[in-house]
């Protein structure tokens, strides 16, 4: 399995409840044998009084993962999205900049469908209080093709 998922770095192997010494030093002498045929670098201790054995390995190639798959071209490889909330706040941020910016009368906001369910249902009160004091109108256009964390501010 070391070899087979090309694993790295320091590895803990728990041989729970092998309390016969002759059978702890057997399964070092194989665990030791098979890891001599293994073309990476390892290192390994003896077994600890818990029945854990600490070994090093150094991965020799990129692990099959990072081979087969690529990263998300939504989360960027994280593994995560940003919230519609957070989305929303960037939104916003955005909103600002490019009204200092341009001092423009009128925006377009483009976003994913769900982001902009979210800015029209809960931040109507934010909303207003932000086009009121910069004395512009913002309009919100869902996009389909959106990803959640994408979107655009046009100006009009």
């Amino acid at each position: 399995q070391l070899r087979l998922r090309n694993l790295g770095g320091i590895i803990i192997i728990d041989f729970i409840d092998m309390e016969d010494e002759e059978h702890k030093r057997q399964v070092l002498r194989v665990l030791q044998q098979a890891l001599a045929r293994d073309p990476a670098r390892t290192m390994v201790s003896e077994i600890s009084a818990l029945g854990l054995v600490e070994m090093t390995r150094k991965r020799t190639i990129e692990s099959l993962e990072h081979r087969l798959c690529e990263p998300c071209p939504h989360c960027s490889g994280r593994g995560w999205l940003k919230s519609s909330e957070t989305v929303c706040a960037e939104i916003f941020r955005e909103i600002l900049r490019a009204q200092r910016q341009f001092e423009t009368g009128k925006l377009m906001v483009l976003a994913a469908p769900r982001v902009v369910e979210k800015m029209l249902e809960d931040y109507t009160a934010p909303l207003a209080e932000v086009t009121e004091r910069l004395g512009t109108s913002i309009r919100f256009q869902p996009e389909e093709h959106y990803a959640q964390e994408q979107f655009d501010v046009v100006l009009l």
